[in-house]
């Protein structure tokens, strides 16, 4: 075999396609090439990302993780009553025992941001890991979208409660989210930069309001114990003795799995962080200790404020006030920031807040944007325009406002769909570490992560019990995702799939010895014992049959099947001699289009136009077009000529396929 300084790249040429005008043109304007190689919508080509400190980075993961605190406190009350601070504690307890250790080592396994749905791909090969994969995308959908709509029809319950908000706002919330909504993908149509400093911004400003509303409260609390005895008796009523508290608060706590948001998002920017000086791109320590600290600062500012605002909601704000349609609902911060601060600081904790929550739902749009370009079009299982921005934009945001219309715009009814998300989400994470550590012989962290996962299995089944239309929901996107992607897959099932193609020293020379004659002649052959007999058979079956001279040398080229369910690949072709054949090997997850791949390549390598030499084929024509779908083979002589005739249009320049 070749060393590396041997391989010869041999990049495949296609011919440009024309160039888009007027509206086509703008929409499909910033396509990939055809390397695929996205990097989200904000990605400058063959450049690096811009590299910050971890903590800028934390601050916009924490547009979306801790803009749920504009929401959280008051979800928390009125699911689980009296015994929220409880079941506060126990997310709590699971988030830094729990959630945290897990992304930690998802961190560490996927330092490039393709967080955990990546690490279950590579422990699931073939169509099983690409079904999984796509399942767990559409819950992934179903987190980001209802994170953007959420977050929408919060920060829209803090411009209708605000005593200074216009009069004829009143009674339009699905209106005024909906055009939230609508302005979020205009800006994504328009074009959208991830601004970190004013995430930082943002984020400093929002959590500074609230540790002033938090210790406000508190003093208030101080000042007026007979509240802390209210909260007591209250509890006690409900909950006669602290055994059936602590059961309560497990039973309870699934429902207030909102505040563990933000852990995926935390690992997908992970490639914006600055590393050490001595990173490299297979093992940036740099960046993952950077990647480390971020998720735990992050889990440890956020477990402050979701048990401290869980408490004083608790105490201060009447449960009449957290039922649908009270002053505290969606905007328990909010209320007590206007009743203890006063209006203006109150109108100023909702802008920061409307700003915090409008910039969540950005971050969740690019998630998206960056999400489903990096998995769809590898598979083939994405239509070509959706490796352009816009596209996507008009789609999400065309689902975010019929998923708003569906919801009436309301938090509560939206909160058992997103928790839904982020808990599959979370435990698809679990479960490949566990497997992550049982093929490194980590048995300690084996268990401790299987644990881990069991605990996120029960609170997701919990969660789906209490609250379906999450299920629901994630339902609808997989079955979507799942149809278009095998249309899809189906439709671009004759395009070649090379992202490059490289021939070691000795295939090259095989190529160029055969060109020399004036003709290059390829035979495609199927290996079998690959024996001094079989490679003379073919040569004599084939001279007889195209008429081709004795004189004229031939090379062989195999193709061995590995994985079928791939779509793209790279092609690393090797050569061979046996018996006095020539023979040219290469592995990819298709046959017919591997060959068209290569004929062009060595058109290009070679300035000939490449001859093939096929045998047909026997079996049922329909069988074997499966065969081609799923498995990678079956009619391979037809296909090869297809494949041909759409990459190159030009019948001069098109190899030519010969089938005896």
């Amino acid at each position: 075999m070749a060393t590396q300084d041997e391989i010869i790249p041999v990049q495949v040429i296609e011919r440009p396609a024309e160039p888009s005008r007027g509206f086509k043109g703008w929409l499909l304007e910033g396509l990939a090439d055809r390397s695929r190689r996205h990097q989200g919508p904000h990605a400058v080509p063959h450049q690096e990302h811009p590299r910050h400190p971890w903590w800028q980075v934390m601050c916009l993961t924490g547009v979306d993780y801790f803009s749920t605190l504009g929401y959280q406190p008051g979800i928390a009350a009125l699911a689980a009553g009296a015994v929220a601070p409880f079941a506060t504690l126990v997310l709590v307890a699971l988030t830094l025992l729990g959630a945290l250790p897990v992304y930690r080592r998802v961190a560490r396994e996927s330092p490039h941001g393709e967080g955990s749905i990546a690490l279950l791909e590579r422990v699931l090969p073939w169509w099983a890991g690409k079904l999984f994969v796509l399942v767990l995308l559409g819950f992934a959908a179903t987190d980001f979208l209802i994170t953007i709509t959420l977050s929408a029809a919060d920060a829209t319950a803090h411009v209708e409660e605000n005593p200074f908000a216009p009069s004829f706002l009143e009674g339009h919330t699905v209106l005024i989210t909906l055009v939230l909504v609508a302005a979020l993908a205009a800006v994504f149509l328009r074009g959208f930069t991830e601004a970190i400093g004013i995430a930082v911004v943002l984020v400093v400003l929002y959590l500074s309001l609230n540790a002033v509303v938090v210790v406000a409260s508190l003093v208030e609390i101080v000042q007026s114990p007979h509240l802390v005895t209210q909260w007591q008796n209250l509890l006690r009523t409900e909950h006669p003795n602290w055994l059936a508290v602590v059961g309560v608060a497990l039973l309870v706590f699934p429902k207030l799995a909102l505040g563990l948001s933000g852990f995926e998002t935390g690992v997908a920017v992970m490639p914006q962080i600055k590393g050490a000086v001595d990173d490299t791109d297979r093992h940036p320590h740099g960046r993952i200790r950077g990647a480390h600290r971020l998720l735990t600062t992050a889990a440890l500012i956020m477990s402050v404020f979701l048990i401290l605002s869980s408490f004083i909601t608790s105490v201060l704000v009447p449960q009449d006030a957290l039922q649908k349609g009270g002053e505290a609902n969606g905007r328990a911060l909010a209320y007590l920031a206007h009743e203890h601060l006063g209006s203006a600081f109150g109108t100023v904790y909702d802008l920061s807040t409307i700003a915090i929550l409008w910039f969540a739902g950005a971050s969740a749009m690019a998630g998206l944007l960056n999400l489903v370009p990096r998995y769809l079009p590898r598979y083939g299982m994405a239509p070509h325009w959706a490796r352009a921005v816009r596209p996507l934009v008009l789609v999400f945001g065309a689902v975010a406002l019929f998923v708003t219309w569906s919801f009436d715009a309301d938090v509560d009814a939206q909160g058992g769909a997103y928790a839904t998300g982020v808990l599959v989400l979370i435990t698809s994470a679990a479960v490949a570490v566990t497997l992550s550590a049982h093929r490194h012989r980590e048995r300690g962290w084996t268990a401790a992560f299987a644990a881990v996962a069991a605990v996120f299995t029960y609170t997701t089944v919990a969660n789906v019990i209490e609250r379906p239309d999450g299920v629901r929901i994630g339902a609808c996107f997989i079955a979507a995702i799942l149809v278009v992607s095998f249309a899809s897959r189906v439709r671009r099932a004759f395009e070649l799939r090379a992202t490059s193609i490289s021939f070691d020293e000795r295939a090259r020379e095989y190529v160029e010895a055969a060109a020399k004659c004036g003709t290059l002649r390829i035979v495609a052959n199927e290996p079998g014992a690959r024996d001094a007999r079989e490679y003379r058979e073919k040569t004599l079956e084939v001279r007889h049959d195209n008429d081709v001279p004795k004189w004229a040398p031939l090379v062989f080229l195999e193709v061995t099947v590995t994985d079928a369910s791939d779509f793209e690949t790279e092609l690393h072709v090797e050569g061979e001699e046996r018996f006095g054949y020539r023979i040219l090997k290469v592995r990819s997850p298709a046959i017919a289009n591997t060959v068209a791949d290569l004929l062009l390549a060595m058109r290009e390598m070679t300035g000939l136009v490449p001859h093939v030499y096929f045998s047909w084929t026997e079996g049922n024509p329909v069988l074997n077009l499966l065969r081609f779908l799923w498995i990678g083979d079956g009619e391979v002589a037809p296909v090869t000529r297809e494949v041909l005739r759409e990459a190159e249009p030009d019948p001069e320049r098109r190899p030519r396929v010969h089938v005896s």
